[in-house]
């Protein structure tokens, strides 16, 4: 059963009114979730303000802009997506989307992909299996999103590694972060430089309740990034760019 869904004031916050359709699929998201849970550890957070706060709200807080424009054809990708977060969430508020989600984790994909099917985004959400470190690599994939993005992945440095690679020349990459400082970004700025790419936005949300900071990093290529990235798998982690 899911919870209550929340009122107008957690819409307002947000800075989206979803179709009655988007908050039913929300919702079953949770209830899926919470099915897929005893089975596979996906997430805790799958109650009350832990999904709609700190799944939920904070998986699309960051794409005020795009959530203007829900129907505008974009070509995106979740890079270690875990239990669908922030993609699954994205592919409901994003209609004109198409996402493909990524985790090296079998078990999670699988329970992933069910869930999309389940509710109705078989056709627009593609789910693979493989370290981003390969996908970086394929062609199917290199240089291939508007928008590419990772959650509760890896230090910064190593996440601008993983997407830049990824983006179409006027693509962005969207790197959610929890603590941000000015110190972080002027160290960030200079070590992503290696990859073609700029930092060309910082955002700060606080989420509802209390529940934290949260920062957005927005980068952008300013060409195209070489070929020697990402590095190969493991190296990214083991040895960040700039240390």
């Amino acid at each position: 059963m899911a919870d209550a869904t929340p009122g107008a004031e957690y819409w307002t916050a947000l800075g989206w009114q979803p179709s009655t359709e988007q908050v039913d699929q929300l919702a079953t998201l949770q209830t899926l979730l919470r099915e897929w849970n005893k089975k596979v550890n996906l997430t805790r957070l799958v109650d009350g303000d832990d999904y709609w706060i700190n799944q939920v709200f904070d998986s699309l807080w960051p794409l005020a802009n795009e959530l203007k424009t829900p129907q505008q054809p974009r070509t995106c990708i979740d890079v270690g997506t875990g239990g669908g977060f922030p993609g699954l969430a994205i592919a409901i508020a994003l209609p004109g989307s198409h996402m493909t989600l990524l985790d090296s984790v079998g078990r999670k994909t699988a329970a992933v992909e069910a869930m999309a099917s389940r509710l109705g985004l078989a056709d627009r959400v593609a789910v693979r299996t493989e370290r981003i470190e390969t996908t970086g690599h394929d062609r199917a994939c290199r240089g291939q999103f508007d928008l590419a993005m990772a959650r509760a992945v890896a230090a910064a440095p190593v996440v601008a590694e993983y997407l830049v690679p990824l983006l179409k020349p006027k693509g962005e990459a969207l790197l959610f972060r929890g603590q941000w400082s000015e110190e972080d970004t002027t160290e960030f700025s200079s070590v992503i430089s290696p990859l073609k790419a700029q930092l060309t936005g910082v955002q700060t949300c606080q989420l509802p309740a209390k529940r934290g900071i949260r920062h957005l990093l927005r980068v952008q290529p300013m060409g195209s990034c070489p070929s020697s990235y990402p590095r190969a798998v493991g190296i990214p982690s083991r040895t960040p760019l700039g240390s």
